[in-house]
């Protein structure tokens, strides 16, 4: 099964981590890491410059993306990484269309329902727009 990994190198991305290593989800197929940076405004780019803010972004997602390679690397499961610009619950499900992924893994921060109504959750919108079962991992 190709199974998506979405995430953001919060505690809750190493319990979704955990959870597909353990539980074996990932089977003999690739797993795709995904890193969703926030877009800079338009100013700040014009400011220092779109290299400076690729950059900035690289050196961002590498702080995320290769800690978990390492980790998948030890436990010889096939992967790739990569990292985008946008609002991370669109790109997770762009992504996961894209590459064909079977699965969407990704950890949730559990706000209760106020704190969805107040600004939103990835998870949420992942799960109602995902075409493929989302695993939250809490």
């Amino acid at each position: 099964m190709k199974v998506l990994l979405a995430a953001d190198g919060s505690k809750y991305t190493k319990k979704a981590l955990a959870f597909l290593t353990a539980n074996e989800l990932a089977g003999d197929d690739e797993v795709v890491v995904i890193n969703v940076q926030a877009a800079v405004p338009p100013r700040v780019k014009t400011l220092v410059g779109s290299a400076a803010v690729t950059d900035w972004h690289r050196d961002e997602a590498a702080k995320v993306l290769d800690p978990i390679e390492k980790f998948l690397n030890r436990h010889k499961i096939a992967h790739k990484a990569r990292w985008v610009v946008g609002s991370p619950a669109d790109e997770i499900v762009n992504v996961a269309k894209r590459e064909g992924a079977q699965m969407i893994v990704m950890g949730t921060h559990g706000h209760g329902p106020v704190g969805r109504a107040l600004m939103g959750s990835v998870a949420q919108k992942v799960v109602t727009a995902a075409q493929v079962p989302v695993l939250l991992a809490k």
